[in-house]
Order: C-alpha cells, then structure tokens, then sequence
C-alpha cells in the first residue's frame, strides 16, 4: 500500500473498521460507536444524511479504505489471509453509530475530559512529528509517515490538520496557526525512521523514492534546495 498508494495504512483503516463489527456480530453486541463521522467534521463528501450518524460499509469502502479488501487476493495472498478485513455478511442488527452525531466533538475537550478521569500520557518526544501537538493520533510509529505522505500528496499536513480543528472549535487563532503550521508542517519524521524502515523492509532511499513517487507536482516544483509548494498557506 505505501508503494502502490503512498498510505501505509489502508489496511489498518480496513481492520479498525471491520474487527469490532465481526466481533460485535460473534458475540451478540446490537451497538457499536466510533467517534466522529470525518466527512460531516472537517468537509468532505457525505453520501447521504442517514451515514452522518449510522456507519455504513459503502462508504467505509469509498472514503476510509478505497477499495473492497477482497480486490487485495493475488498469487500470494489468499481471501482466507484477508479475514481480518473482510466485513460479515449480515449485520442486519447491529447499529453503528458515531459518537460525534450525539455528542459535539472537539478534540481538545475530549483531551481535557480524559486527562481529568486518567493519567494520560502524551508524545514522549514533547509533540509528534509534522505537528505542534502531542495528544492525537498516538496509535503507532507509522502515523508519522502517514501524516507525511499526505503532505506531499495533498500540500497539507499534520500540523495544519491539527490546527484547523482547533481554530475549528475556537481553541486556537488563525494568525497562531498559521505560525505553527510554517514551523511544522512537512517535517520529514525520523523519530521512528528505523522501525518504519525495518516494517517496510525498505532503505531510506528507497522509501524517499516511493514517497517522491506520490508527490503531486501540481501542487510542488523543484529547485535546488528541493521541493516547496506552489502555494504555501499564507
């Protein structure tokens, strides 16, 4: 996925998403809530009014994953290896639903809400990598590499994701912001560089190949200092 899609993650979006549903269907769970609906959050498109609250697999597919993981079985990997991915066929009485459709979800008071019920540690590095934060998106050493990727392809990054959902909920000004994201956005991740690369059974050169693989030039052009956007935020 990293080298044909620049995501090293597609397949995690696939298992997050079907894990708790087959597990929810095993164990006669009727409910089951992720957190907020993306598309209705920060823009995006919204297939219908009906999956701003209920989830649904088609749109799992179109804007989560990208494509049906049964369209990965190939000469070496079998429909049987993909079973973690593969969402039951009926899940006529579960409701999945999304925590921000009840709920106004604001990142920085859910982070407020957890650390004042749990000791709640955040990056051990001050803030993650690409960012100015150091409470989201914890979840692994590759989230770095995948917050990147999206620079490159899209021209934003971690730490413009990040502040326009605080300037979103009003934690945050846009002349602020606007600092943090010309500080940060784009910072190559080395923090976990070796493992990424041991994962990927990859060199650096190697993996600075795939990802120029994926650069959108739209959006860059090259001198010879390197890469810079066409049209930085300002």
């Amino acid at each position: 996925f990293f080298v044909e899609r620049g995501n090293p993650e597609v397949h995690r979006a696939a298992g997050i998403n079907s894990l708790p549903v087959q597990a929810a269907v095993e164990r006669g769970i009727r409910l089951i809530v992720f957190a907020e609906h993306g598309e209705s959050e920060y823009g995006g498109h919204v297939l219908s009014e009906d999956h701003r609250k209920f989830r649904h697999l088609d749109e799992v597919l179109e804007h989560q994953i990208g494509d049906h993981p049964l369209n990965w079985v190939d000469d070496e990997i079998s429909e049987q290896d993909l079973a973690p991915y593969i969402y039951p066929d009926d899940v006529s009485n579960l409701v999945v639903t999304y925590f921000g459709y009840h709920h106004r979800w604001d990142i920085r008071k859910n982070l407020d809400y957890v650390r004042s019920h749990i000791d709640f540690h955040g990056c051990a590095h001050g803030r993650s990598e690409g960012t100015f934060t150091n409470y989201d998106s914890l979840d692994d050493k590759i989230d770095d590499l995948y917050f990147y990727c999206q620079y490159v392809k899209f021209g934003f990054g971690r730490a413009l994701r990040d502040a326009a959902r605080l300037i979103q909920n009003g934690h945050l000004a846009r002349s602020a912001a606007l600092q943090k994201i010309k500080q940060f956005d784009g910072e190559f991740p080395r923090t976990f560089l070796p493992e990424v690369l041991d994962y990927l059974s990859m060199s650096e050169k190697e993996l600075r190949e795939v990802i120029d693989m994926h650069r959108n030039r739209e959006i860059w052009r090259k001198h010879s200092q390197g890469w810079e956007l066409r049209n930085p935020p300002n």
